[in-house]
C-alpha cells in the first residue's frame, strides 16, 4: 500500500509539525483540531516557519507554493480522515482523549488506513484497543521541532502487523526522517532515557553541583549531545517530562521515576519551558538565558 492522503490530528506544537513535514513529503495533508483557534495557529506556525526558511535563503518561495497546495485546514476529523492512508494522532497525553479520538478515526477512517499515534509514553496497546483495528495501530514518535528533528521512533505493539510496520517505515523515509523500531514498554527508548537524564539533571541543580548552563555545557562538549538536558527539558516541556514520569513510576512500581520537587515547583509556578517564555531558563529573547529558579 502506498501514501496519497494523509490526516494529522491535532494542531499543536507537534502536530503542525508533523502535518508540515507530510505536506512536504508530497502528501495531500489535512490537519485537523478541536479547536478552531487552535487549528489557526497550527497553520499559522507552519507558514511562519516557511516564511523563516525562504528568510534565510534554505527554501524558496517555489517550495512554499508546492507544500502549501498539499496542505488543508479541515474543520471536522470525519472530513479530515475520511480519504486518508494514513492518520497520525498527536493531541494531549490524556489517556482517555487519545482512545476517544482513536474510536472516532476508526469509524470514519478508510478499512485500509493505517493509525499512528505521536504519543511519547502511553500504552500503544490500549490506544489501538479503542479501535476495531489494532493490528493497524502503530506507534510513531516524532521529535520537537519535528521539521529538523530527524528521529521517528516506531513502537509497536503486540498485534502490530508486519504490513503496517512496514508502511511506517517508508513513510518516514518518505518524510526524511531514520526510523527505529521498539517494543511496547513504558517511555518505549527515547522518553524513558531522556526523563531520566533530564529528571537527574534538575537533581544537581538543586543540589548545587554546578548551574544548569554548566551542567548543559558537560553533556554538550563532554558526551556529544546536541543540546543539554535542561534545555531540552524546557524545548520539550516541563509539564509533559512530569507526565513521562510519573507514568514510568505507575507502570514500574517505581519511586526512580519520581519527579523531583524542584521540577514540580516549577510547574507550578506556570514555568513550563519555551512555550510559556520560562522554565529552568528564560527564553524570553528566543535562546536560553539564565535565571532565577523558584523555592521548592
Amino acid at each position: 500500500m502506498s501514501i496519497h492522503n494523509v490526516a494529522v490530528i491535532g494542531a499543536g506544537t507537534m502536530g503542525a509539525g508533523i502535518a508540515q513535514v507530510c505536506a512536504e513529503a508530497g502528501w495531500n495533508t489535512a490537519l485537523h483540531d478541536a479547536s478552531p483557534d487552535g487549528l489557526e495557529r497550527g497553520m499559522q506556525r507552519i507558514d511562519a516557519f516557511w516564511d523563516k526558511g525562504i528568510a534565510r535563503g534554505k527554501t524558496t518561495p517555489e517550495q512554499k507554493a508546492a507544500w502549501s497546495s498539499n496542505l488543508r485546514a479541515v474543520s471536522t476529523l470525519v472530513e479530515a480522515v475520511a480519504n486518508a492512508d494514513l492518520v497520525i494522532e498527536a493531541v494531549p497525553e490524556i489517556p482517555q482523549l487519545k482512545a476517544e479520538v482513536f474510536a472516532a478515526i476508526d469509524a470514519s477512517a478508510p478499512a485500509h488506513a493505517v493509525l499512528g499515534t505521536n504519543t511519547s509514553s502511553l500504552s500503544i496497546a490500549a490506544i489501538a484497543n479503542a479501535t476495531m483495528r489494532p493490528e493497524r495501530v502503530v506507534g510513531m514518535h516524532f521529535f520537537n521541532p519535528v521539521p529538523i528533528m530527524s528521529l521517528l521512533e516506531l513502537v509497536r505493539h503486540d498485534t502490530t502487523s508486519e504490513e503496517t510496520l512496514e508502511l511506517a517505515r517508508a513513510a518516514a523515509r518518505t518524510m526524511g526522517k531514520t526510523a527505529i523500531t521498539v517494543r511496547d514498554v513504558p517511555g518505549f527508548a527515547t522518553s524513558r532515557l531522556g526523563v531520566v537524564l533530564g529528571n537527574e539533571a534538575i537533581r544537581m541543580v538543586a543540589d548545587g553541583v554546578a548551574s544548569p548552563q554548566d551542567i548543559d555545557t558537560a553533556m554538550v562538549l563532554g558526551y556529544r549531545h546536541p543540546m543539554g538536558p535542561l534545555a531540552l527539558t524546557d524545548l520539550v516541556g516541563l509539564d509533559v517530562r512530569r507526565d513521562i514520569l510519573l507514568n514510568l513510576k505507575r507502570s514500574f512500581n517505581d519511586d526512580a521515576y519520581t519527579p523531583h520537587p524542584l521540577l514540580e515547583a516549577l510547574i507550578e509556578a506556570g514555568r513550563l519551558g519555551k512555550k510559556t517564555g520560562k522554565g529552568i531558563y528564560d527564553w524570553s529573547s528566543g535562546e536560553a538565558e539564565p535565571c532565577d529558579l523558584p523555592e521548592w
